[in-house]
């Protein structure tokens, strides 16, 4: 099965319908059946179907057990993904697909992520060509440097039907050192609007949600607190260094 043979979620709207509290509902709750492997990842990961109702949902499942062990992460990378989405939600930037963590997935404990009907003809050099996206783009950089993304390649900027751009597999994010790799360098050195720096106020300050600070240990806050100080103190998207940091492959 491609990339364009995966089925995704129909309906109206980014969610199909439903609200973001519906969804997370059925994320959090719903009978879960395999439909099968995502056949481009590099760890195991599954498209599942939810079924709390009449209408079935699809969604993305990362099983802790799937992962393939890494020398600069420990395991659960799963629950990246799901600090991810509480991050996102918390600043208010709604960049992340609803995602919740279960411990009674059919391989155990991981992540399940709402499956965004996308077009998967668009990445981010795509996406790029298009000034309009250039907002949503623009707070998905300034995401991935307070979360210290590690792999933002461009297929995992996500175009939805309704115009929506979502990020997606974060989970390799907030080590506590500098790890950035991204496609996006395109904005090196221009100002970080201020609305997004405004919003990062109180987690600078050491405000961290609590539904983020319980997936992470101590000095994972430390080092988030502390990125989102410094993106505060310096106000612009960083440059690339000398070591070129690009995930590979880039799509």
């Amino acid at each position: 099965m491609t990339k364009e043979q995966v089925p995704v979620n129909q309906g109206q709207g980014a969610h199909g319908g439903l609200t973001r509290a519906e969804v997370l509902e059925v994320l959090s709750a719903g009978e879960v059946e395999l439909k099968g492997r995502v056949p481009w990842s590099s760890n195991a990961t599954f498209l599942v179907s939810l079924h709390n109702g009449d209408d079935p949902m699809l969604a993305i499942y990362k099983p802790g057990r799937g992962e393939r062990p890494l020398w600069d992460f420990p395991r659960g990378l799963w629950k990246r993904e799901v600090a991810a989405y509480e991050l996102s939600e918390a600043l208010g930037w709604d960049l992340v697909p609803p995602t919740v963590a279960r411990s009674d997935g059919p391989l155990g404990p991981g992540s399940f992520q709402y499956c965004i009907d996308a077009l998967f003809d668009e990445h981010y050099f795509t996406l790029l060509e298009v000034p309009e996206h250039h907002e949503a783009l623009r707070r998905i950089a300034a995401f991935d440097l307070v979360v210290n993304n590690a792999d933002r390649k461009a297929g995992h900027c996500l175009l939805d039907r309704e115009g929506g751009i979502w990020a997606i597999d974060n989970g390799l994010s907030f080590h506590v050192d500098p790890k950035l790799r991204t496609v996006i360098w395109d904005f090196a050195g221009d100002r970080i609007a201020d609305d997004l720096l405004d919003s990062l106020g109180p987690l600078s300050r050491g405000d961290v949600p609590a539904t983020v600070g319980e997936l992470l240990d101590e000095q994972e806050i430390g080092a988030l607190v502390a990125r989102a100080k410094r993106a505060r103190g310096v106000g612009k998207y960083p440059k690339p260094t000398r070591e070129v940091p690009y995930p590979w492959p880039l799509i």
